[in-house]
């Protein structure tokens, strides 16, 4: 019987080697893979291979450093961080290596950042052999569970379904003002619930979405920032979120399906935000519908795709209510949808047995970046175990913020999107749950509401300046300015930088507490949101004055306060919704006395 870390290592080894093989090293890429490539490749094989064969003798030998496994470490380091570079770039190895150094110094560190001495060796001996390290949870989880979802979202793409959301998306929102923008947010949720890449998601729905709002009148500014945040929201979205979902569930030690359920109302809440953003904006700018000979009617669509609703039954009824392990949820669906690919089709396109090859090399092309990451993951998560480096920046944390745990949430929110520029999704939340989430749970916060609210916040970085991934991808889709659609999107996805303040205080966002407080912070929440989102645009039933905007602003903050943290704030409450509704009747009767205008 195989060890896990067997698994993930054969698993490792093979993706490491099509990294070399697909990646180049300059930015230039030769017509053929060079030798050197192929050099890098075998060697990817051989150090896996062997370590696959003989792990359960290295394992035992990690707390020590021999010529066998020094040997070893070194090989699997250097190929790893090259494989980085190549497939994310500079800035995860820059991180890499600045952890490393602190490891190797920390133990010369005055104060509450003194780490224990720890030489080089055995520092690369952990890192690579220990089950803390490179062979981890987080690589076994990529290797067990990610690889199954990442195959039946390519079978979904290939058998019309990712067809199927798209046209469902323009024929419910096309008609509308702003239908545009609608259709990328309803889209890209929809897509999230397969994707949960920010960047993927972007790019798939954005060549659809981001044209079309252009062509309704939309700035290409914000068409890139709708469609970033729109994106970076699917990997919120149950039920099958993104791949950190899977590994939060690890790191918790509670089944994947209450990670899921937990995020159903902030999830809900982000994607309420920018839909009524998006339909306030175009109702203030004229942004117009869309061309209605590029609208499909709804009931053909549903009739020729609602079937492909199927596979998300089968997740949901396998992982919550057989519960089932994820894997499994997702082998069972994948085999619904070629069940349904081969059967029906979508749009007169029926699957073949090419499109299930196609799906298989697609499906180990795109993993190469996700196996790197999560081994860069595991690296991260090493060097924080083996110094100790863990502990001493969560009691730091815990000390920077005192004892006030609003200051350290907002600390925690910072420390969470300055750690998060620049890296994927994965790698921003492993070294959060490490770093930042003990110190959260230390001083009182629920562990799951902990760990959502470094996830909200480290998914914030990808569209937050200065450096923000899933924007500057739609920026060069729109061809608009990348620091310019950054800041728009910042501002667009204002909702997220909140909602994980609600939940650490009122844990019924969180579905969690009776259904009288669960019913009540939804509609305040919600209410919330819609008032905010009409002082941020500055329009309502029609343009707002000044005076409007800060009244409609201070009602929606009274309104999304959290009841449950004291009665007092249940009052606040009642008067944010008493303001609000004031400030409803005043625009609504100021509307109603503005001239009408005729045209003969």
């Amino acid at each position: 019987m195989l060890f896990s870390e067997q698994f993930a290592a054969a698993t490792y080894g093979i993706g490491l080697a099509l990294t070399f093989l697909r990646f180049r090293a300059g930015s230039a890429r030769p017509p053929a893979v060079p030798g050197y490539d192929w050099l890098c490749a075998a060697l990817a094989l051989a150090a896996c291979g062997y370590t696959t064969v003989k792990f359960p003798a290295l394992t035992a030998m990690a707390s020590s450093v021999t010529a066998e496994t020094l040997t070893l470490s070194v090989l699997l380091t250097i190929l790893t961080v090259e494989a980085v570079r190549r497939t994310i770039g500079w800035s995860l190895v820059v991180i890499l290596a600045a952890i490393a150094a602190y490891v190797l110094a920390g133990h010369l560190v005055p104060g509450r950042l003194q780490t224990r001495e720890v030489g080089a060796g055995g520092m690369l001996v952990y890192l690579n052999l220990d089950n803390n390290g490179l062979l981890g949870l987080i690589l076994q989880i990529t290797v067990i569970i990610i690889i199954p979802f990442v195959f039946m979202g390519q079978l979904l793409m290939r058998s019309g379904g990712t067809g199927f959301f798209k046209d469902a998306a323009t024929a419910l929102m096309g008609r509308y003002r702003g239908g545009a923008a609608k259709m990328a947010v309803i889209g890209s949720s929809l897509f999230g619930m397969i994707s949960g890449i920010a960047a993927a998601n972007t790019v798939v729905i954005g060549v659809v979405t981001i044209p079309l709002m252009k062509r309704s009148g939309m700035p290409a500014r914000l068409a890139a920032a709708v469609e970033a945040c729109a994106a970076n929201g699917g990997q919120l979205m149950p039920p099958v979120m993104g791949a950190v979902a899977f590994v939060m569930a690890d790191f918790l030690q509670i089944p994947y399906k209450e990670v899921a359920i937990a995020a159903i109302l902030p999830s809900v809440m982000y994607y309420a935000a920018l839909f009524i953003q998006a339909d306030l904006e175009a109702a203030r700018h004229g942004f117009g519908k869309v061309d209605a000979d590029k609208i499909p009617r709804l009931s053909r669509v549903l009739a020729g795709g609602w079937l492909f609703l199927a596979p998300f039954a089968v997740i949901v009824y396998t992982m919550f209510w057989r519960n089932w392990e994820p894997e499994y949820s997702a082998i069972a669906a994948a085999a619904v949808i070629v069940a349904l690919g081969f059967a029906v089709g979508y749009a007169g396109h029926r699957m073949k047995l090419k499109d299930i090859w196609e799906a298989v090399v697609e499906t180990s092309g795109g993993l190469c970046e996700i196996l790197v990451i999560s081994a860069a993951a595991g690296f991260i998560m090493g060097l924080f175990q083996v110094s100790g480096l863990a502990f001493a920046f969560a009691a730091y944390l815990v000390e920077l913020g005192g004892q006030s745990l609003i200051g350290l949430l907002v600390l925690a929110a910072a420390v969470s999107i300055v750690l998060g520029m620049g890296l994927p999704t994965i790698g921003v939340y492993v070294m959060l749950a490490i770093l930042v989430a003990p110190a959260l749970v230390k001083v009182g916060v629920e562990p799951l509401a902990a760990h959502l609210f470094i996830l909200y916040f480290g998914m914030m970085s990808l569209i937050t300046p200065p450096v923000a991934p899933a924007a500057y991808v739609a920026a060069a889709i729109a061809g608009s300015p990348s620091m310019a659609t950054g800041w728009t999107a910042m501002r667009f996805g204002w909702a997220a930088y909140i909602v994980p303040f609600l939940f650490v205080y009122s844990p019924a966002i969180l579905l969690k507490g009776s259904i009288v407080d669960i019913v009540l912070v939804t509609l305040t929440s919600l209410g919330g949101i819609w008032l905010i989102c009409a002082a941020m645009t500055g329009y309502f039933v029609s343009n707002m004055k000044p005076g409007s905007r800060i009244a409609s602003a201070v009602a929606g903050i009274m309104l999304m306060s959290p009841h449950q943290l004291s009665e007092l704030m249940l009052w606040v409450n009642i008067a944010g919704g008493a303001l609000g509704v004031a400030l409803v009747i005043y625009e609504l009767r100021t509307k109603a006395q503005e001239p009408s205008h005729v045209h003969p």
